[in-house]
């Protein structure tokens, strides 16, 4: 083998090994106007999923109907016409209240600030299908 053809092959196999990008990326989390418990404003966090992939959630912002998260989350293997899902709870000491979920059909292309409604709140984001 030529010395060419091993570089060649050392480059394809060295693209290979190195981390890939997310195929799908999802960031600029904010919320507005999100009820709380009857005695106060929510503490709300985002859990995010894609297809059958569960990427985390946000910290929760206390006593916050009006919260931003600096998260982004990424979804390798989610691909065009799998479901994101967004799901906006409050944290209770005991049981955590779901206040909404934002489900869409994923798009190829980048699609900013979407919004959707969250009981009488709404739930902005932006996301990336590559």
């Amino acid at each position: 083998m030529t010395f060419r053809l091993m570089c060649v092959a050392i480059l394809i196999i060295a693209a290979h090994l190195l981390p890939t990008d997310a195929a799908v990326r999802v960031w600029g989390l904010r919320a507005f106007n999100l009820d709380g418990d009857p005695i106060g404003p929510p503490d709300p966090y985002v859990k995010v999923s894609c297809g059958s992939t569960f990427s985390g959630m946000t910290d929760f912002r206390q006593d916050n109907a009006n919260p931003t998260w600096s998260d982004e989350f990424n979804f390798p293997k989610c691909k065009a016409k799998d479901i994101l899902k967004l799901e906006v709870w409050d944290k209770d000491l005991i049981y955590d209240d779901q206040l909404g979920t934002c489900t869409l059909k994923v798009q190829s292309g980048t699609q900013l600030k979407l919004d959707c409604i969250v009981g009488r709140g709404s739930l902005s984001f932006s996301y990336l299908l590559k």
